[in-house]
């Protein structure tokens, strides 16, 4: 599994578990945390463009 692929999978689990949740506290730091893995993934792609 590619760096890219773990990190958008990452973001997506956060995502899903945050809106199954229902502390606050838990949702704000998993809608972080999948905000961090998107950039992550936006820095990576900017650095190694998907070939066409």
């Amino acid at each position: 599994m590619s760096r890219l692929s773990y990190l958008r999978e990452q973001a997506a689990r956060a995502e899903r578990l945050a809106n199954s949740v229902d502390d606050a506290l838990t949702i704000e730091r998993l809608r972080a945390f999948a905000a961090d893995c998107q950039r992550e993934i936006e820095r990576l792609s900017i650095q190694q463009p998907i070939a066409a």
